[in-house]
């Protein structure tokens, strides 16, 4: 039997018997393997799962390949996508090539034609990862996580850390860039040479070349001694140069130098020296946004920017909430003065709940300061409560969420139409008299959309 690979693959189809057989064979070669018996379903596995590759048919009771295909390139616009389908429906299929399919199987399909179209899609769109070293996660290990989406990050990071290429970290602020470049720092074959941190925002402007390059004894009033700079401090491992979008642009022509060069002169010396560094950078800022605005160099950022790692919002990776918080709060008893031990129920659940706009910074925070002021073994909600200060949670109920998209659908095509509501109604595929109830629901008048 051929080895496990790291490769998911989704299957959907409304055809169980075909589902089966499907998993069969490719669970025979190694795959890991999940289904779904309709679109719908396949778009929850999608956002939970996280495959590497989608293979669906194209005729389906209600959502069919083509809007799977669709939703899916919205959600997941690199996940590779092989579509089944008919002789008939053959045109179809090669539209959807022309929009972002990788390819299409016509029924019935041979085993080894099904295995080498998976095989080519997975080896141009999500190689193998890098296999990592028996039983060692040492590299990771700060990082803790449990959702799809953070393990989905790592997988790519460990792959990334084998190369040599530079990285840019975007994310939110809070989100802990610089514990992710500290991992994939010890992910790479540079691990045993040092990791150098510097933030671009903490350092004044007129001591930032001092800072990374160095000086030489005499090279402005105050310098008595030769100083090495960070790029000759991590010669041969990492720089990690966090807010990035806040060098000054001056000097963003002096770091492109030295990457391109790949030579550093301190200030007040004649010759350059080389260096080999691995550079990481990050920003909470959007580069693209500043290059057009002429704040950052888009040489620069392209040199920096080889590959781009995004750690998801706090918001987005809910479920690594309890996980999180578990280990501040055991971080702060191993600190001693520290009562309590765990949270209520309904103290976890605020937690899950909340806005989180400080992202894992934030998390910390308040949980260093629940734990300080609880008095017992326990955490009760009204302590987390305080420290959020009652900030509404960003997540509606369900009645709650179906009615503003209503809502918001209703204007949208009240605008597109002048407020035509016999039109309005017609491309929402509703009668003139259901479409005004739902107008009066929503307390919308057609008037006031009318042109003129």
């Amino acid at each position: 039997m051929p080895p496990q690979t790291h490769h998911r693959i989704l299957l959907v189809d409304d055809d169980p018997g075909l589902l089966k057989l499907l998993s069969l064979r490719l669970e025979a070669n190694g795959f890991q393997v999940d289904t779904a018996a309709s679109g719908q379903q396949a778009l929850g596995k999608v956002s939970a799962w996280q495959p590497h590759l989608m293979i669906t048919d194209l005729r389906m009771q209600g959502m069919d390949g083509l809007a799977l295909f669709d939703a899916v390139q919205k959600q997941m616009p690199s996940l590779p996508v092989i579509m089944l389908t008919a002789h008939g429906t053959i045109p179809d299929a090669v539209h959807a090539t022309r929009k972002g399919l990788f390819s299409y199987l016509t029924k019935p399909f041979d085993s080894a034609e099904l295995l080498q179209s998976i095989n080519d899609a997975l080896s141009q769109c999500c190689p193998e990862p890098a296999e990592q070293p028996e039983n060692n996660d040492s590299w990771r290990r700060a990082i803790v996580c449990r959702s799809a989406a953070m393990e989905k990050l790592l997988a790519k990071t460990w792959r990334i850390a084998q190369s040599d290429v530079s990285v840019l970290i975007q994310s939110q602020s809070g989100t802990g860039k610089e514990l992710l470049a500290r991992a994939l720092h010890k992910a790479s074959l540079r691990h045993e040479a040092p990791f150098v941190p510097i933030n671009c925002a903490a350092i004044p402007e007129n001591l930032l070349e001092s800072e990374l390059f160095g000086h030489r004894k005499g090279a402005f009033t105050g310098a008595d001694r030769n100083r090495q700079g960070l790029f000759e401090a991590a010669n041969g491992g990492t720089l990690f140069l966090d807010e990035i979008g806040d060098m000054p642009l001056e000097f963003q022509a002096k770091l492109l130098r030295v990457l391109e060069d790949g030579e550093v002169r301190p200030l007040g010396a004649t010759d350059n020296f080389p260096v080999n560094v691995r550079i990481v950078s990050a920003t909470h800022s959007d580069l693209e946004t500043a290059i057009e605005e002429g704040r950052f160099r888009e040489d620069l950022y392209y040199r920096l920017n080889v590959v781009m790692l995004e750690i998801p919002e706090l918001t987005q990776r809910r479920e690594d909430i309890p996980l999180l918080a578990k280990h501040f709060l055991e971080q702060v008893r191993k600190r001693g003065n520290c009562q309590a031990r765990t949270f209520s129920p309904e103290a976890m659940e605020t937690l899950m709940l909340a806005p989180w706009k400080g992202n894992i910074r934030q998390l910390l925070n308040v949980v260093e300061q629940v734990a300080a002021l609880s008095v017992t073994d326990v955490i009760p909600r009204n302590l987390v409560q305080n420290a959020l200060r009652n900030k509404p949670s960003d997540i509606v109920s369900l009645a709650e969420a179906q009615s503003h998209f209503e809502r918001n659908y209703l204007v949208k095509l009240l605008q597109m139409t002048g407020g035509n509501v016999t039109q309005a109604a017609r491309l929402a595929n509703r009668n003139r008299t259901e479409f005004y109830r739902l107008l009066h629901r929503h307390e919308l008048e057609p008037g006031i959309f009318r042109h003129g």
